[in-house]
């Protein structure tokens, strides 16, 4: 599928490095937080995710609605977040973040947690927005981890997917491929980083859960996950109903549901992801004829920064806007 002609994405002049164009959007983003709302969604297994609304509509209303997912251990306040709702509200867009099972401003109930394939409880809150909004045409972006779970929905529904179009932005579609890339060179810090937060948040739910009964592991033996595929072996597999960490990875991995998307959807990537290798891209044939593949040499993990240092340019927010208003008026 094609879509109408774009500017291209071109590196800040100094921001070529696949670590600056990853790192300088997330600590320079200078902007002030937006006015929002939340909302709380429960689910059908007693648990509940946090949304949170950028220009929420009425009841009926027919403006269209864009849901954002964010990637592991984001939520709300996230740089790419915040991006985001400011660039598709002053674009004539309503916004909501669905934040994963424990992600929002209070832990989830239940001792599980979220993962890159679980699409059960996206597929509940786009379910409810189109009951409670049938005028409005209902847009969805998905941000790494989130990226991969919203591939994988869009190729379990095919023909029956209620949204217009779908963005994937930097998604680890071969989840094994990406994570035996976090533990390798510079991307360790990334991992380091990222394996603190999900630490933290499995030592809560041993306040208020039996975890040593659910998952076998004692709570001083959580700091010694440094890996995800430790972490994935010790918390996300078992609590989650997988065989071990691989069974998840191959299960919940997106690239095989790729051929399946009906629903316009464009994937936008980086050669230089640090997060990932090449290895984790579709070929031709591993591409529905709904889905367009937009791959750049540079931009880092969800980075794309154009311009200049001093004054940059966020090509990937208008990309988003770029493509959303035009498969708007083609529907």
């Amino acid at each position: 599928m094609k879509t109408q002609n774009h500017k291209p994405f071109l590196p800040a002049y100094g921001l070529e490095n696949a670590h600056l164009q990853t790192l300088y959007p997330t600590y320079f983003s200078n902007f002030q937080p937006l006015k929002t709302t939340d909302e709380l969604f429960e689910l059908s297994d007693g648990d509940f995710v946090e949304c949170v609304w950028n220009n929420k509509p009425k009841l009926k209303s027919a403006k269209p609605i864009v849901v954002l997912f964010h990637g592991l251990t984001g939520n709300v306040h996230s740089p790419y977040i915040q991006r985001a709702m400011r660039k598709l509200g002053t674009n004539g867009f309503s916004v909501v973040l669905m934040q994963f099972r424990g992600c929002g401003k209070q832990m989830n109930s239940l001792p599980r947690s979220y993962h890159s394939g679980e699409t059960e409880d996206a597929k509940a809150w786009i379910k409810e927005l189109k009951n409670r909004y049938p005028f409005a045409p209902l847009f969805a972006i998905g941000y790494s981890l989130g990226g991969n779970m919203l591939l994988k929905l869009l190729g379990e529904l095919q023909d029956n997917s209620p949204l217009t179009a779908c963005i994937s932005v930097s998604a680890p579609m071969q989840l094994e491929v990406s994570a035996n890339k976090m533990n390798s060179g510079f991307s360790k810090i990334y991992q380091y980083h990222l394996m603190q937060k999900l630490k933290t948040s499995l030592l809560k739910k041993y306040k208020i859960h039996n975890m040593h009964a659910l998952i076998k592991i004692d709570k001083n033996d959580v700091q010694k996950l440094n890996t995800f595929w430790e972490f994935d072996a010790a918390y996300t597999a078992p609590i989650h109903r997988f065989e071990n960490a691989s069974d998840y990875y191959t299960k919940s991995s997106a690239k095989q549901f790729l051929k399946d998307i009906k629903t316009p959807t464009l994937i936008i990537h980086a050669l230089d992801d640090p997060f990932m290798t090449p290895e984790i891209l579709p070929t031709e044939d591993e591409l529905s004829s709904s889905v367009e593949l937009d791959l750049y040499p540079h931009g880092g993990h969800i980075g794309f920064v154009g311009g200049t240092i001093f004054k940059p340019h966020y090509w990937l927010e208008e990309r988003i806007v770029n493509y959303f208003c035009y498969t708007e008026i083609l529907s």
